[in-house]
């Protein structure tokens, strides 16, 4: 790759122009407000606009300032967070708001160096922060930007690699404009996300695809080039759903699992241990009352899930609550399961039985 700042130049402004061209409308989008900002970019980690828009309408209405998220209960937090996905990003939302407002006065560090220090704030996020709300000339590198520089300038490096992020992330910073950071950084985004898009993209009409190297050299189904492969592990639960009248028994997941914090009923795994609970003692009835097998697909695991139903007869209420405490579980009455924080694949389930 040998370009000269004069075709930096060229690009940026083309960049731009077709952003001007093609405006869109976000409602975080046309504030300096860091924490609106910061708030958004959170969100729409591994999200789509679509999916993540109701969710920021909705913590926005419930905390309009970083104290009010900060002086939420964290329960409260996860329960409006449910079906988004990835929770330690509302676990570090949350810790991070509450750093920020009693370590920091409220007032978000205002370079990218500073804003790398908050947690859960990478090296993505704290260049959208910076040059969005303060001006800082701090190039974002996404997965929309690392495939526009792949292709334009035919760059095979592998960007799953240490050597490729470092890469870009050089030749991002020599293109963005020092007077124009936040809305360069908006616009080679939706650039990648609206015309070079990852599949089939519209090359015809295309701005820069004069110049571009992977459309001039038919290589823009083969750009960019990521190599490292995530492995996916398949795991098979199995869920109790134990209920004594009009109470339920749940189990809140610990600290470091990956719904840290959210509730879901006793479980096992078939493929790791034989049926861990007896009930005998509690005179429960198990039946397969519910015939309907349920996947769930996370970034590294998909889950297939089935669950069976335990009668507890009302007269051993006190020996289940015994055996509650015991096992680490919790009872919940039927009318409060709504306000627990819950993962998607036990929300899918209860709707379907109503609840």
């Amino acid at each position: 790759m040998n370009h000269k700042d004069t075709d930096f130049q060229a690009f940026s402004h083309q960049i731009l122009i077709w952003y001007g061209l093609n405006p869109r409308e976000l409602p975080w989008r046309g504030t300096k407000n860091p924490y609106k900002i910061w708030l958004s970019e959170i969100i729409l980690q591994q999200t789509r606009v679509a999916q993540g828009m109701p969710y920021y309408h909705k913590f926005v209405k419930n905390y309009p300032t970083v104290k009010d998220l900060a002086l939420a209960p964290e329960e409260e937090v996860l329960r409006l967070w449910q079906g988004l996905g990835y929770y330690s990003r509302a676990r570090n939302l949350h810790s991070c708001a509450k750093y920020i407002h009693f370590e920091l006065g409220g007032k978000f560090p205002e370079t990218y160096t500073g804003l790398l220090k908050l947690k859960g704030v990478g090296s993505y996020t704290a260049s959208a922060i910076s040059s969005f709300a303060f001006g800082e000339a701090k190039a974002v590198v996404d997965g929309n930007v690392f495939r526009v520089l792949a292709r334009y300038f035919g760059i095979e490096t592998d960007i799953a690699s240490s050597k490729g992020k470092k890469e870009f992330e050089t030749l991002a910073d020599q293109l963005i404009p020092i007077d124009q950071p936040g809305e360069y950084n908006q616009a080679i985004m939706d650039f990648g996300s609206r015309q070079c898009t990852p599949t089939n993209p519209d090359c015809s009409t295309c701005p820069l695809s004069q110049n571009c190297f992977a459309y001039s050299q038919n290589l823009v189904k083969e750009l960019p080039v990521k190599i490292k492969k995530l492995k996916i592990k398949e795991r098979n639960l199995h869920y109790y759903v134990i209920k004594c009248g009009d109470e339920w028994v749940w189990k809140k997941r610990g600290s470091g699992d990956i719904w840290e914090g959210l509730f879901d009923f006793p479980l096992f795994e078939k493929e790791k241990v034989n049926d861990p609970y007896h009930f005998e003692s509690l005179e429960g009835k198990e039946f397969q009352a519910f015939d309907k097998k349920y996947r769930h697909i996370l970034s590294h695991q998909k889950l297939n899930a089935t669950f069976s139903q335990v009668e507890i007869p009302k007269k051993n209420y006190e020996k289940l609550a015994d055996w509650c405490e015991k096992q680490g579980f919790l009872l919940v009455n039927e009318e409060k399961i709504d306000y627990l924080a819950k993962p998607k694949l036990i929300v899918n389930f209860l709707t379907d039985q109503g609840i």
